[in-house]
């Protein structure tokens, strides 16, 4: 797909180590010990296996309880995706060349789809990254006793550590590369454009699990049960008003930064450390309430519970093996070349992250599970 190969993505793409002429078709595979370098292919595994066990443990759920609140925002996740990402990869293709240039580009691993533009892995963080943050924000009860939008930034909140882990290393360990001269991209946290860091760390989350929980997961808690074609149209709204809110969300900086790069980076600032202060009080005054035996919410996931520390253990290992490149950098960049994130904030969201998942463990347990979702919430069994 030659014609499709614009010349930031080309040079992006070369840079990476792969021809963007040459890859592939629709779907392509390739050996997984022939890749950049061997943290691709784990990566790959660890995203690829988590987000097929959460669907598992989705469908298992609504089977079971009749709860269909996961699954839908499993799907809810995997919708926005396909609106979002393909006018990012192919500008030209959507008529949108002259006012949004490539932004990045991936690597390619061992599964790709769209030319080397868009590997599995990435179509499974999304529905995985959603259904952490966002079950760890239910176990707490904190739509039950703050609302959807209180819970929301919540959920924002708690995707934006684990992202941000992932997000500060990827380009060191050529996961992908960033255009540093689109404008769109600054400023530019080490290497790290704001925009990844405020707008599809936290905000987009917080606007798909609003909408996932106003259209159906309020009412789930209040008994409801919905059918199958209810379902199906509320989970492609959501996916469509996800991304009008990650539109909206970021809009004062978008707004208000046009002319400045460093106004628009304050704003974005801004608007992640107040989203940030908000859910830290929120979920601490909420873990301390349950934990002095305030009424809860009967929800378990074991699914998140236990995924979240596989995938902190993993991220906390490849962060180790990049440290020795990281801590020999000079300017900024390995002796590869290769541009590195920020240590403290990434050391800042392992602690966050680590937390949310620790204060899901130390709740009182529910004497009885619940058979059917109740006004509380409800219990997981599987």
């Amino acid at each position: 797909m030659a014609e499709h190969c614009a010349p930031t993505f080309a040079d992006l793409a070369t840079q990476l180590g792969f021809s963007c002429a040459e890859a592939g078709g629709l779907v392509e595979f390739r050996n997984p010990f022939a890749l950049e370098n061997w943290t691709l292919p784990v990566l790959e595994v660890t995203i690829v296996v988590g987000a097929v066990l959460a669907l598992w443990f989705a469908i298992a759920r609504l089977r079971r309880l009749g709860d269909p609140t996961d699954l839908v925002l499993w799907f809810g996740a995997t919708a926005y995706l396909f609106v979002i990402e393909p006018p990012l990869y192919f500008p030209a293709a959507f008529g949108i060349e002259d006012h949004v240039d490539t932004m990045f580009a991936h690597n390619v691993f061992t599964v790709d789809f769209l030319w080397g533009r868009l590997p599995l892995y990435i179509v499974a963080i999304y529905p995985l990254m959603a259904t952490m943050a966002f079950g760890i924000v239910r176990m707490l009860g904190i739509f039950r006793r703050y609302g959807v939008l209180v819970g929301a930034a919540c959920v924002g909140f708690v995707h934006h550590a684990f992202y941000e882990i992932f997000d500060h290393l990827g380009p060191q360990l050529r996961w992908w590369e960033w255009s540093v001269d689109n404008p769109l991209n600054q400023p530019m946290f080490d290497s790290v454009p704001m925009g990844s860091v405020v707008v599809f760390a936290a905000l987009w989350p917080m606007s798909l699990a609003w909408c996932v929980q106003y259209f159906v997961g309020r009412h789930v808690d209040q008994g409801r049960e919905f059918t199958g074609i209810e379902l199906v149209w509320r989970t492609v709204v959501i996916g469509l008003l996800a991304s009008v809110g990650t539109f909206l969300l970021p809009l004062p900086a978008t707004a208000l930064g046009y002319s400045s790069d460093t106004v628009r980076g304050v704003i974005y600032g801004l608007e992640l450390l107040a989203l940030s202060v908000v859910a830290a009080v929120v979920m601490v005054r909420q873990w301390s309430e349950l934990r002095r035996g305030a009424p809860g919410p009967e929800y378990t996931n074991p699914f998140v519970q236990r995924f979240t520390i596989v995938y902190l253990v993993v991220m906390a290992g490849l962060w180790l093996t990049a440290l020795p490149a990281f801590f020999d950098a000079v300017d900024g960049r390995t002796s590869n070349g290769d541009p590195i994130g920020n240590l403290w904030y990434t050391l800042a969201c392992f602690a966050v992250a680590t937390l949310s998942v620790v204060a899901t463990w130390t709740l009182p347990r529910p004497a009885h599970p619940a058979v059917r979702p109740d006004a509380a919430d409800s219990t997981v069994t599987s």
